[in-house]
């Protein structure tokens, strides 16, 4: 009977030892993705518009909406297309690349695009396009 509750003890151990791991690599992967994906403000993102900082400005609407009004210099390219059109935006791999939409949810998918294909230095513009523009702020129409 004793020799019964000592493996037993030890299977316990065993298995908390491996719930424990599982729960730091968790906190490691969410503390990664915090890192690599934030909100950047649109204060932040008009001082390094006007700091002429390098970052790629990426509009993941559909080209008619951003036809019809986008912020200026954003490159186009639909959260649809982004897999396929990856190729130009390889020299961005090491670059801050703000990501935005109208609302925020084709944002989401562009950024789990962009992760899984090793861009390192993500943003989401908070509040995406609908903010930038109730605030009145520069806008540029057409392609």
């Amino acid at each position: 009977m004793g020799s019964y509750n000592r493996n037993k003890g030890h299977q316990m151990y065993r298995l908390t030892k491996k719930i424990g791991a599982t729960i730091v690599l968790g906190l490691a992967l969410v503390t990664t993705w915090q890192v690599a994906a934030k909100d950047i403000s649109q204060t932040q993102l008009q001082q390094l518009m006007k700091n002429d900082r390098k970052v790629v400005l990426l509009d993941v609407r559909t080209a008619e909406e951003f036809e019809q009004g986008h912020i200026p210099n954003a490159v186009n390219i639909s959260h649809k297309e982004l897999e396929a059109r990856l190729a130009e935006l390889s020299g961005a791999k090491n670059t801050q690349v703000v990501i935005y939409c109208r609302s925020g949810r084709r944002a989401e998918v562009a950024k789990q695009v962009l992760l899984t294909n090793g861009f390192n230095q993500l943003d989401h513009l908070a509040g995406d396009f609908n903010e930038w523009t109730s605030n009145n702020l520069p806008t540029s129409k057409g392609l």
